[in-house]
């Protein structure tokens, strides 16, 4: 559990410093450099070397930071969408925890929820009544379909 917190620690303040415009100045520099020092080395297979072997490093790393990041970031937001959800009366609660459904569970949902856009839409534009409001959302048609 430390190392958790230590390593969501250290993802979330390197995000931010990869993030801010103080690492984006001194990556221009770094390029700078490169460039410049690239007449020095005559252009050597080894100066280039340097720069891919450090690009590489770095973006191999950043991929698992701005994972972490992303994963925390859905995370956070499922949970809060989740509480919106539980906390408002008429909703659906088999709404909650979609993303832990199978392509084919939440295939059904969209079907359901693209049907009543469309009910929607079809009705008279001038008559906004029938476009707003909770309207009840059909029930799966195989029974082995969440509710």
């Amino acid at each position: 559990m430390a190392n958790r917190r230590w390593f969501t620690r250290f993802a979330n303040a390197a995000s931010r410093f990869a993030g801010s415009p103080l690492s984006f100045v001194l990556a221009l520099l770094v390029v700078l450099a490169w460039i410049v020092t690239g007449p020095l080395f005559g252009f050597s297979d080894t100066w280039q070397l340097v720069i891919n072997t450090g690009t590489t490093i770095v973006t191999f790393l950043m991929v698992f930071l701005i994972q972490n990041s992303q994963n925390r970031d859905a995370r956070a937001l499922q949970i809060k969408l989740d509480e919106l959800i539980r906390a408002t009366r008429g909703a659906h609660n088999s709404l909650l925890d979609l993303e832990e459904l199978e392509e084919r569970e939440l295939q059904t949902f969209q079907d359901r929820y693209e049907a009543l856009a469309r009910r929607a839409r079809e009705c008279d534009i001038a008559d906004d009544d029938n476009d707003v409001g909770t309207p009840e959302v059909a029930a799966p048609t195989d029974p082995a379909q969440p509710r």
